[in-house]
Parts: structure tokens; sequence; C-alpha cells
């Protein structure tokens, strides 16, 4: 049977304050831990990291708090940055407040950062000034950068010999500062023109390398990464991608997913403008489909990683499932009916007024469509001419409850299908006679199925936040993957791993070996 490996060492989880947390920093002990944020009664608190304990009170500020650093070496410091326009200073451990620095930004206050040797303190914020202060008093040294940046200045961070250091700003730009000379000696610049996804948000420097890497966040999402030894920022392009998971998020942005490395590009093109609720790729993997609910469907071009123009596509209803024909047609099941949707226009609706879809798959390998429906019935249909369906089989009382979830085999043999109460049955394509109905593990509606390669065992995921890996062969055995996203798995798909998406907004790799 499957084993999935979860290396997990879960150590506590801990309130902290009542509202966002915007940032978090570790002591040079790996011991105590300060987050703060937006909180109603405060805005930060200071915690051991195995028990959760109170080991000190953040306070001094009548605003938010935008970031913290603690000094690693005692005597233990820590500061803090807040709208309030000011710089907390606080002396530890236990952590208390020692002196706010109000006189050195006069806005909101994005970043602070203590040296890796915890002699110099620096902090940045939307007034476009950077600070040097004292790392063990807090004492303000100087100003250095005067209008270098020209929007806010988002981040901070320092290379490791404590010498250089290096910031993140809504001007597109990330620079590198000489502390003791107080002079810029590199900058990069992200996008073309005046670019609102392009700001630099965030910024860190790895320490233990040798290529002196720098790593920056944009609004966008993206990260770009810059050694200090080339003058233009790198990214990685859709030539160098073998393997690609796409991904859509309640936002309506859909993201391309190395499988080799991990590493996620944004798309060009105009993309959703609300929940992402289904994707689908052609079997060649030239076209993606994605489905939303401001009813429509658009196309992806997998190879320039853009939406096609003229590749979105109006419903009459808003789609629940969708299917990929060819690179030119893709199906949708939505609560009229079956529509039939080719280059980014609506060709058929095949009406079900006796059920309403709930899933809808397509196996190239017979041409053949299924849909679950509300009436517990599976629905096969024959597509000729890429648009027409004809009904082909109705298999009456397939599942206890409405289907919600379909997955073909590799081979089209076998048709998967999960329904809304969590169960689990298998149905042989040739006779549509019944495989296996033993697979009921689940507590909540199944939301999707997929196979492995060799067509024996099945993975799936559920709104009960499980995933569980399925034997065809051994039907009454599994292997779970409890909690593996703690609002619900959305999707799980297979490719060598399996791969999941959940609620939680995370993507996560399963490592499955030993199949029998």
């Amino acid at each position: 049977m499957p084993n999935i490996r979860l290396k997990r060492l879960w150590l506590g989880e801990y309130g902290i304050i009542a509202g966002r947390i915007n940032d978090l920093a570790w002591d040079g002990e790996s011991k105590r831990i300060i987050a703060v944020g937006n909180g109603k009664e405060r805005f930060g608190h200071c915690i051991t990291s195995d028990s959760g304990n109170s080991v000190g009170e953040i306070s001094g500020h009548s605003s938010q708090i935008n970031s913290v650093s603690i000094r690693q070496q005692r005597p233990l410091r820590a500061a803090t940055g807040s709208d309030d326009t000011s710089v907390g200073f606080f002396h530890g451990a236990p952590f208390k407040f020692n002196t706010s620095l109000r006189d050195c930004h006069n806005k909101f206050v994005y970043g602070t950062a203590f040296s890796p040797d915890g002699s110099t303190l620096a902090s940045v914020g939307s007034d476009r000034k950077i600070w040097l202060y004292d790392g063990q008093t807090g004492a303000p040294s100087r100003q250095i950068g005067q209008d270098a940046h020209t929007g806010s200045i988002f981040g901070v961070s320092w290379a490791s010999d404590s010498r250089k250091f290096v910031t993140a700003s809504a001007d597109q730009t990330v620079k590198i500062w000489d502390t003791e000379a107080g002079k810029e000696i590199q900058s990069w610049r992200t996008g073309d023109g005046v670019s609102i996804p392009d700001q630099q948000m965030g910024v860190v420097w790895p320490h233990g390398r040798s290529d002196g890497l720098v790593i920056s966040v944009d609004l966008g999402g993206n990260l770009i990464y810059m050694p200090a030894a080339k003058h233009s920022p790198g990214k990685y392009h859709a030539a160098e991608r073998k393997a690609t998971l796409w991904t859509g998020s309640a936002d309506g942005r859909t993201r391309a997913w190395n499988l080799e490395n991990g590493l996620c590009s944004s798309l060009d093109g105009e993309s959703h403008s609300s929940y992402v609720s289904s994707i689908t790729a052609t079997s060649e993997g030239d076209r993606v489909y994605t489905a939303a609910w401001d009813d429509s469907i658009r196309t992806i071009d997998t190879t320039n990683e853009t939406y096609l123009g003229s590749g979105r596509s109006a419903t009459k209803a808003q789609a629940r499932s969708i299917a990929a024909v060819t690179s030119q047609i893709a199906l949708a099941a939505t609560s009229s009916g079956i529509e039939v949707h080719q280059e980014g226009r609506l060709v058929a609706n095949h009406a079900t007024d006796s059920f309403g879809p709930q899933a809808i798959a397509f196996s190239p390998s017979s041409n053949c469509v299924v849909v679950a429906g509300d009436d517990k019935a599976l629905h096969a249909f024959e597509l000729s001419d890429k648009t027409t369906l004809t009904p082909k089989q109705v298999t009456s009382d397939a599942t206890s409850s409405a289907g919600s979830a379909l997955a073909f085999s590799p081979d089209g043999m076998n048709l998967a299908v999960g329904t809304a109460s969590g169960g689990i049955s298998v149905f042989a394509t040739s006779s549509w006679s019944l495989v296996t109905s033993r697979w009921s593990a689940h507590t909540g509606r199944v939301t999707s199925l997929a196979w492995s390669k060799d067509g024996k065992h099945v993975v799936s995921s559920s709104l009960d936040t499980n995933v569980y890996v399925w034997s065809l062969a051994n039907p009454g055995k599994r292997v779970k993957a409890g909690n593996a996203h703690k609002e619900g798995v959305n999707e799980v798909v297979w490719h060598d791993k399996v791969w999941s998406v959940g609620s939680d907004a995370a993507v996560k790799t399963w490592q499955v070996q030993d199949l029998t």
C-alpha cells in the first residue's frame, strides 16, 4: 500500500493578538518569539516557543505595529515599527518597553532590522527615510540615502557581514547600501514603466551563501532573485518548465507552479474577477481552461503563460465543473445544463431539465462525457462533431448522494465518483457496472479525485481536511494524510507526487511510495 510521508513537528498554536499578525521575530537562542500586528487590546506580544508562556509586554504604540526585530546577542534588545510613526525599543528578557523614538520618521514605519553582529539597528518607512541607531542603546545615529527611494520603503534586511544592508521600495527598486559610507552601492529595478504589481513589498538577504543572493517579493506575489554580482533581476520563464501545476484562488488570480523546483509565476493577460472554481488542462497540455464565479471560462496558453484575449467565454449560469476536450473546446456543467465552449464562444447548450449537473468529466479515448447529477445518477453522453452530445447511458442511483467529483482512469476503463456525503465509488465504463463502493472514509464532501499513472490507485480530497490514497486491488485498505489543509482540501492532482491545494491558501506536495 502507499506510504505517505509527511514530516511535521507540531509544537503548538498560540493566541497572540485579536487581529492580523504583520510580522514576527525569533531571538538568537530560538526560545522566544515576538509577534506584532493590528490587535484590539494590544499590538504585539512575546512568548516562549515551546509553551506559549508570556515573556514580556510589547507596549508603547498607539497604532498597529508593522515590523519587529530582535537583537541576536545578549543583552537582548527588540525594536518595532508602527503606524504611529515611532520606533519602539525594548530591553529583555523578559521584554519591557524602554523608549520610543519619535523624532526620526514622520510617517508609517514599515521595517526594522538589527545587524547580525547586533551593533546597528536600521528602520525604514513610508517617508522614504532610512535611519540607523545604536544596536544596544537605541540612540539614533544618522539618516542615510535621503531621497534615494522615490516611494515608500517597505523592507530592510542585512548582509551576514553587517557591513551592508538592502532595502525594498514601492518605486519598484531594491537597493544595497554600504553602512559605513552611508551610500548606495547597487540597485535593481523591476517592471517596465510605472507598474503597481512590481512594487517591492519585502526583501531578505539569506546568509550562508557565496553569491550574495538577495530575494524580494513584489505586490503581485512574485519572488525576484538578485545575485549581488548581477545588475538585472532573474526570473523563471515557461521555457524552463517541464511539468506545471496550475492553481486558482478566491481573488480570481491563477498561478503556474514548476513541479521540479516549486517556483511560482504569475500569468499575463486579464484574469478572472472572482473565485476560480474549476481548472482543467487538455491532454496535450497546450491549453488550460479556468472557470470562475464571474460566470466566465477563460483559456490559458501554457507555452507563453498568458490568458488568451480571444479565450474569454461567458456562461449562461455559474460553472460548477469544467472538462477540456481539445485546445479549442471545453465543456461546462452549470445549474441549467451542459455547455460547449469553442475558442471563446458558447456554441451549444444542452439543457438538463430532469437533473442538475454537479460535476463533469471527459475521456478522450472513447469520446465519452459523464455528468454526475443531483439525482444521484451518472449520465453518459457520446461527444460527436466535438460539439454534439448524444445520451448514451443513465446509471440510476449510482451513488448514495449527489455526485461531487469525477475522474476517468488514464486508460478510460474506470470512472471514480465522489459524492457530497463523502463516499467514493468506481465504475467500469465498458458496462457501467460497479467495481467498488467501499471507499467511504471521508466525512465531508469529496472535492476532487485523481488517478495514479498505472490506474491502480486513486487519491481523494475532501472538505473534511483529509487526503486519502485508495487501492483498486485492495478496496478495504487506505492511507490517510489527516488535516492536510486546515480549512478543507479543494483539489488534488497526481504527477509522480501528489499535490494538494486548500482553503488555507497553501499548496502542498506529498511523497507516495511502496504502491502495491
